[in-house]
């Protein structure tokens, strides 16, 4: 049976590893405590059949200070001081399935799901916190472009337009 994405419920969430201990202790510890409070939704890839999470991610609102996105990017975005985004704030494969193309599935599937809430909750871009510079070139692949740092608070920010999104999904 092919692997689903479904909300987190009564996953096996102990035997996660990616390897990345934040990530890690996040699903094992953070994740119920972040739906309850409705600060993030957090998705697993998961076979149908089992409790094993093979992969994670997690939605949560956002908004894009417009003064932190290139000149480039700004002139096709509204002129406000900031606009509505969703934020993968985190996404982890467990090691067992690394280099499987696990992570892509699951990227793919936050960028779908941000795209067919965005036409009830706006939401002007898609914002990703890559953890490290492995995580960044990832993210880079799939067109998402480093937001500016004024104030050296998140090196690796960056965003991808829901125009660029809608392209990307429909090819």
């Amino acid at each position: 049976m092919d692997p689903i994405v479904e909300p987190l419920g009564k996953h096996n969430r102990a035997a996660f590893s990616c390897g990345k201990e934040p990530l890690d202790r996040y699903i094992r510890q953070q994740a119920g405590q972040d739906i309850r409070a409705r600060v993030a939704a957090v998705f697993v890839l998961c076979s149908p059949d089992e409790s094993t999470i093979i992969g994670y991610y997690t939605l949560s609102s956002f908004a894009v200070q417009l003064r932190d996105v290139r000149e480039a990017e700004r002139k096709r975005l509204p002129r406000y001081p900031e606009v509505p985004a969703v934020l993968v704030g985190r996404l982890a494969v467990d090691e067992r399935y690394a280099g499987q193309g696990w992570g892509k599935v699951l990227l793919i599937d936050a960028l779908q799901r941000s795209l067919d809430q965005s036409e009830q909750i706006a939401a002007a871009a898609v914002v990703v916190d890559a953890i490290d510079e492995s995580a960044l070139a990832f993210y880079e692949k799939f067109g998402f472009r480093l937001l500016l740092d004024p104030d050296n608070e998140h090196e690796r920010r960056l965003f991808l337009p829901m125009k660029t999104i809608e392209r990307l999904l429909r090819l």
